[in-house]
């Protein structure tokens, strides 16, 4: 296949992916099935030494997760609540927030721990699996918030802006940090299984890239979400 066919095999593909996980009604499933169209096209770039590459087609794939978990729980928010894995309980958990204030998101000694918490375990998975469970760990994750924002899409007096505000930068800046995680400590072990040569070491520049962002998401939250809230609710129409 030729590469610049690539992005587009990945986005119809974890389109198609999310048809088949409502035609199966498994959440356990979904993530799996999430990840099948994109995984070989980034194990193909990192055989052919082009990190940079493999981590932009896993951008593709994790925006096109946004794009289709949004969507989908916009237009069929009561099947994806049950559908994605923890989906109703992030959405009650964000929709009280933006209501009142309450909850984890606005308060950094909440939500500091539970970030932490992702970035360790979805590393470990990564290392130790060639990240064939950590990429479904990120699935999972996008697929939760994809739920609050098509819901609040869903049941806003202005859905496009509440999905652009609900969106917010930080969470796309963490988004961003994890593929890159995702695929620079995946590729030790894919090197070995696949047979391709790959040196961790190489990569400190995307580790301090994936790093950085982790740590601006951070700041950035405990800064703005408590404000930023304001602008969602508006836009919700509540």
């Amino acid at each position: 296949m030729h590469p610049a066919l690539a992005p587009v095999v990945i986005v119809f593909g974890t389109a198609a992916s999310y048809v088949l996980g409502m035609q199966i009604g498994v959440p356990e499933l979904v993530p799996v099935l999430n990840v099948l169209p994109a995984f070989p096209f980034m194990i193909a770039s990192l055989r052919r030494g082009r990190v940079g590459e493999a981590i932009g087609r896993m951008l593709i794939w994790a925006a096109a997760l946004a794009v289709c978990s949004t969507a989908a729980s916009y237009l069929s928010p009561v099947e994806t609540a049950s559908l994605f894995i923890r989906g109703d309980a992030y959405r009650r958990e964000m929709f009280l927030f933006v209501l009142t204030g309450q909850g984890r998101e606005g308060e950094i000694r909440q939500f500091l721990p539970q970030h932490l918490g992702h970035a360790a375990i979805f590393s470990g998975l990564a290392l130790a699996t060639g990240s064939v469970l950590a990429m479904p760990l990120g699935a999972l994750l996008m697929n939760y918030m994809g739920h609050y924002v098509g819901a609040l899409a869903s049941a806003s007096l202005h859905p496009w802006r509440a999905i652009a505000l609900a969106w917010v930068p930080w969470a796309i800046i963490r988004v961003a940090s994890f593929v890159t995680l995702g695929v620079v400590l995946g590729a030790p072990v894919l090197s070995r299984v696949a047979r391709f040569e790959y040196r961790l070491r190489d990569q400190r520049r995307w580790m301090v890239l994936a790093i950085a962002g982790l740590l601006i998401d951070i700041v950035l939250k405990w800064a703005l979400a408590p404000w930023w809230r304001l602008w969602i609710k508006a836009a919700a129409g509540w």
